[in-house]
């Protein structure tokens, strides 16, 4: 197992690699970028004057066109001055020891960025894939025992209609049904706690609870189907094994059957399966969520630095994504192991 594990974090580097250099390329020949996002904002500064600061001969001159000087100094400032080939390379340099760089436009680290902004994301994370194991795993079992009834078939049928709703899609249908200024304003729109509130302890949690319902019911219901089909599928699987009828011809009692025999060995795949599945609802499901909610998470945080072509806290947080999932592979193969000891990778190739 060790060697399967250094073996597997081996591979995490030229993954890594990989995919951000893909990316990197990319980027390179899309249209737009952070000096053309400076030269619009100037332009539209130029073309209000009473709504900018700048003094009136710098608004006239960017009227007529940008001094090439000032775009020489934009393009020295965010570092392109220097061939591609140099800029990625200086990246991959602070990579390395997690010097993401800084912001272009927000005047920060980008590490600093992701720590802010990451209790957010790991909240609506946690709480979702807790609840959608909560759920998931009775219903599982609930629908195995009751192969082919009413209640499997109408469940399954609830399940998948979820499965098929976009989660930003409910999440816009929630706030117009749910939200404050909405059809039955009971839930916050904003946020995952109420500024300026001045609550104690108690009432905060309540709070921050309160603020979580609409965006984390948004984020769940199309992750109960696969969940609830893998649990069911493992236990039809395990409940036609030889050792079941053995204890069931020895008079054991359903419960005991389900729960002392069937359960340990049908629930391996779906605990080793726990750390992917956080890292899909936090990387995945989030982005649109908070985007819809205004949730200062991870997701909102790129996808705002996708619109102003903020590079550094594009790749910054793109490498966070690519790391935080290789690692949660090799931990999901750890953890499969530490369940089922007859599981042996070093067999593998």
């Amino acid at each position: 197992m060790l060697r399967y594990l250094l073996k597997r974090l081996l591979l995490i580097v030229p993954t890594l690699f990989g995919i951000i250099a893909i990316n990197f390329a990319v980027v390179q020949f899309a249209p737009g970028g952070p000096i053309q996002t400076v030269i619009e904002k100037i332009k539209e500064q130029s073309a209000h004057p009473g709504e900018s600061g700048l003094p009136s001969h710098s608004l006239y001159r960017g009227m007529q066109g940008l001094d090439p000087a000032m775009v020489a100094q934009l393009r020295q400032q965010f570092g392109f001055d220097k061939p591609p080939l140099t800029r990625f390379l200086l990246m991959l340099r602070g990579y390395l020891t997690f010097n993401l760089g800084t912001s272009f436009f927000q005047g920060q680290t980008v590490l600093s960025l992701v720590w802010q902004r990451l209790p957010v994301s790991i909240s609506l994370g946690l709480w979702s894939t807790l609840i959608v194991y909560l759920i998931s795993i009775p219903l599982g079992i609930r629908k195995a025992v009751r192969d082919g009834s009413r209640f499997d078939v109408a469940s399954s049928f609830a399940i998948l209609v979820g499965y098929a709703i976009p989660g930003f899609l409910l999440a816009i249908f929630l706030i117009v049904l749910f939200g404050s200024g909405g059809m039955v304003p009971i839930f916050p729109l904003r946020g995952l706690a109420t500024p300026d509130a001045g609550l104690s302890w108690p009432a905060q949690i309540a709070d921050y609870a309160w603020h979580l319902v609409l965006p984390t019911i948004a984020m769940t219901i199309g992750g109960f189907a696969s969940l609830t089909m893998l649990t069911k599928n493992s236990f039809l699987e395990e409940i036609r094994k030889l050792y079941v009828l053995t204890a069931r011809a020895k008079g054991a009692s359903e419960a005991r059957v389900l729960y002392g025999h069937v359960f340990r060995n049908a629930m391996l795949l779906v605990i080793a399966g726990f750390p992917a599945a956080f890292i899909s609802i936090l990387f995945t499901s989030a982005l649109l969520v908070e985007i819809v909610f205004s949730l200062n998470g991870l997701g909102l945080l790129g996808y705002n630095a996708v619109l102003q072509r903020d590079y550094p806290v594009m790749f910054g947080t793109l490498y966070i994504y690519t790391l935080a999932g290789l690692a949660m592979q090799v931990i999901g193969d750890f953890v499969y192991t530490l369940i089922d000891p007859r599981i042996d990778f070093d067999t593998r190739p």
